[in-house]
């Protein structure tokens, strides 16, 4: 490239140093002189010169290819972008899915759970009431039992000793407390009975409010947006332990 510059700066000088013709702006040049450097010039541009004018020459179809390739590319892009697009929309509906079918059995077991939780906390409470009747009535009996023994006790010995008056009316009181303590006993019993199968229902009646909040929570995450993953760690079991995934 040097050389070039340096073939056109002779070509200045010869012009410039060259006899002018009389009465005219013109000069004589050497023609020999001028040509040699002109071809130096010419053999001396790079040939990426002509590389820049042969893609100039061919701009329209260089564009015109680029453009073509760009109008595919972007074809390209957008079909993969609506497959992918398509993909997204099925595996979130499939999610969906799961997780409906999930909330579900979750609702389900906790339904069957709780229906065998009040069917075995009735059949305690029948039980219960039902041995503390028995021996409510056992003792009751007992306890007449005794008073008819005391009072025949009493009875024999009134006849026997008519004039003890004392001895008879301390049997017939020893006879009263006999049945009253029966009474109470009896009394206190079906108490104890009715507080426990109270307390066994307060604990069902708490089991039945962790399964209607598990339930409400998992209603709660079915109405999430669509893709959302469902929550399984926050589920409580009914039985009072964590659910795993």
């Amino acid at each position: 490239m040097y050389r070039v510059f340096e073939s056109l700066d002779e070509l200045v000088t010869i012009v410039e140093e060259a006899r002018g013709v009389p009465m005219t702006s013109g000069c004589v040049v050497p023609r020999g002189d001028v040509l040699e450097l002109l071809d130096e010039v010419r053999d001396s541009i790079p040939s990426e010169f002509d590389d820049a004018q042969d893609v100039l020459d061919h701009r329209d179809e260089v564009v015109t290819k680029a453009k073509t390739e760009a109008d595919q590319n972007l074809n390209s892009a957008r079909s993969e972008a609506d497959k992918t697009s398509a993909e997204a929309r099925a595996e979130a509906e499939q999610m969906l899915t799961d997780a409906r079918e999930r909330a579900e059995q979750i609702v389900s077991e906790a339904r069957a759970e709780a229906e065998q939780t009040v069917t075995k906390a009735r059949r305690e409470y029948e039980d219960y009431i039902s041995r503390a009747q028995s021996e409510a009535d056992r003792m009751v009996q007992a306890g007449r039992a005794a008073y008819e023994q005391s009072v025949h006790e009493g009875k024999s010995e009134q006849e026997r000793l008519v004039s003890e008056t004392e001895v008879v009316q301390e049997a017939q009181d020893e006879s009263k407390r006999i049945l009253d303590e029966a009474n109470t006993d009896a009394e206190r019993l079906r108490g104890d009975c009715d507080a426990y199968v109270d307390s066994r229902l307060a604990d069902f009646e708490e089991l039945l409010g962790r399964t209607i909040r598990t339930v409400s929570k998992g209603r709660q995450q079915l109405r999430s947006p669509v893709g959302a993953p469902f929550d399984y760690e926050g589920w409580q079991d009914p039985a009072g332990g964590a659910s795993s995934k």
